[in-house]
């Protein structure tokens, strides 16, 4: 096979071993910068060109979009669908799942159990949207976050209150979600590639932190997860439409719960957790798609 992996660093660890999975089973890879793509949205003649190159004559494409990039980046995506080329992730899954409210709104719409999450535009509603997730403490996110940038745990009423009162003075669409007490710091990050969970591990928060993201200094292990937690991730995954994500659980006292899906998951921390060869597995599912 052909596969272009659409990334704007080809020494990033997941795109370097995305590279190196590919070559060493037998396929052609090649890196392109999706923001140095441009398109030729012509009927019926849909096309992609990589400084002043037509991308033709692929079989498959690999989207490493960054979030600050999500628009670009997925009309890119988009224009190589048009073209009739396997997409291991659909533009629309990607900016689906890029967008917390609306992803949050899907999976609460097929049941998939979450945090309770409020979400408000004025200020003079805050009280009640503070209400709405039970009270403090409270966890607040700006929906444009990523990577656990974004996130304040407010502890008091009047805490929340005036964060949530600066975030929105500052035109930012946030979401208040409950505290779950219980999980002490620590998530999940299941990875998911097709019907599969391939991986997971538990990541824990460092000290004085209660977010668990490893591009904050928590640390990660490999986690074994139960049969209803594998089914969880999968079907997350599956309800906004990717083929490969990374699902962020907490395990709660109602069971584990789904806090974010990631469309573009890093591979550098959970094939280290868990000593698996992920990249090569995603090569495989691409695989079984085209075949």
């Amino acid at each position: 096979m052909k596969i272009l992996v659409l990334s704007r660093n080809k020494n990033l660890y997941s795109t370097r071993r995305i590279i190196h999975s590919a070559e060493k089973l037998g396929h052609e890879v090649r890196v392109v910068d999706y923001l140095r793509c441009y398109m030729n949205i012509t009927s019926k003649k849909p096309t992609v060109i990589f400084r002043g190159e037509k991308l033709e004559n692929y079989d498959a494409v690999i989207s490493r979009i960054g979030a600050s990039y999500t628009f670009y980046g997925a009309a890119v995506v988009r224009q190589f669908e048009m073209a009739g080329l396997f997409t291991i992730n659909r533009s629309e899954a990607i900016t689906r799942s890029r967008d917390k409210l609306r992803s949050l709104q899907i999976l609460a719409r097929e049941g998939i159990g979450l945090p309770v999450t409020g979400f408000a535009n004025h200020t003079a509603d805050i009280d009640g949207m503070i209400d709405t997730v039970e009270g403090i403490p409270l966890v607040i996110k700006l929906l444009e976050g990523t990577q656990g940038k974004g996130v304040v745990l407010a502890e008091t009423k009047k805490a929340a209150s005036s964060v949530l009162s600066a975030f929105r003075q500052l035109k930012a669409n946030i979401l208040v979600q409950e505290f779950i007490k219980e999980a002490d710091g620590k998530d999940i990050r299941a990875l998911v590639i097709g019907n599969e969970v391939v991986g997971a591990m538990e990541r824990t928060a460092p000290e004085g932190d209660f977010r668990a993201n490893l591009h904050l200094g928590g640390d990660g292990r490999e986690v074994i997860l139960s049969d209803e937690e594998k089914n969880i991730a999968i079907k997350a995954a599956k309800t906004l439409g990717l083929g490969i994500a990374g699902v962020d659980l907490i395990r709660s006292n109602r069971g584990s719960l789904v806090i974010e899906v990631n469309s573009s998951p890093g591979l550098e921390g959970i094939e280290a957790a868990t000593s698996k060869d992920i990249a090569s597995k995603m090569i495989n599912y691409i695989e079984s798609k085209i075949n």
